[in-house]
């Protein structure tokens, strides 16, 4: 299944960027967020986050698969 996905903008404080999936609660509460396209699974758009940003990972409610921290 495709999924639109997001990174925000602002680093969390222990100093990472966090993939979203759309629909996710927590991604209402960014106040920016950059659009990384349409992909069929969290790791495809991670690829894409890393290159705006060097230390990204998924949101623990939306994008489990790809939280690692």
């Amino acid at each position: 299944m495709i999924h639109k996905y997001y990174v925000n903008t602002s680093a969390q404080p222990t100093g990472e960027h966090e993939l979203h999936r759309e629909g996710c609660p927590y991604l209402v509460l960014i106040n920016e967020a950059i659009f990384l396209g349409e992909f069929s699974s969290c790791a495809d758009a991670l690829v894409v986050a890393q290159r705006l940003y060097s230390n990204v990972d998924g949101c623990y409610h939306c994008c489990r698969e790809c939280h690692t921290k």
